[in-house]
């Protein structure tokens, strides 16, 4: 078992930054790929970023590519999500999420991922 806790969200306004977090515990991670995914108000739950824990290869949504940065430390055992030019449309509750057996098609979809975070508000204000 993987439990994710995320925190760093907040109130920004538009053209701001925001760094989130996610730490994972519960067992030592090694093959996992980890997301961050969000969902607004009557939207479905979207991919924005994942990265590969052992390796660090990253995937980005194209909405999001060029402003948001996916990291990890090994060491912390946490993932960070470094969220720059802050647009409206980014306002949603973000999640992060673990997957073990994952390819670089499943990566992209919520339902795959085996553990999630209770998430964290994000708000950008126009």
């Amino acid at each position: 078992q993987v439990q994710l806790v995320e925190s760093g969200g907040g109130l920004v306004q538009a053209g701001g930054s925001l760094r989130l977090s996610c730490a994972a515990s519960g067992r030592t991670l090694s093959r996992e790929v980890m997301g961050w995914f969000r969902q607004a108000p009557g939207k479905e739950r979207e991919f924005v970023a994942a990265i590969t824990w052992s390796g660090g290869n990253t995937y980005y949504a194209d909405s999001v590519k060029g402003r948001f940065t996916i990291s990890r430390d090994k060491g912390k055992n946490t993932m960070y999500l470094e969220m720059n030019s802050l647009k409206a449309e980014d306002t949603a509750v973000y999640y992060c999420a673990a997957d073990s057996l994952w390819t670089l098609t499943t990566l992209l979809r919520p339902y795959e991922y085996d553990y999630w975070g209770q998430g964290t508000q994000v708000t950008v204000s126009s």
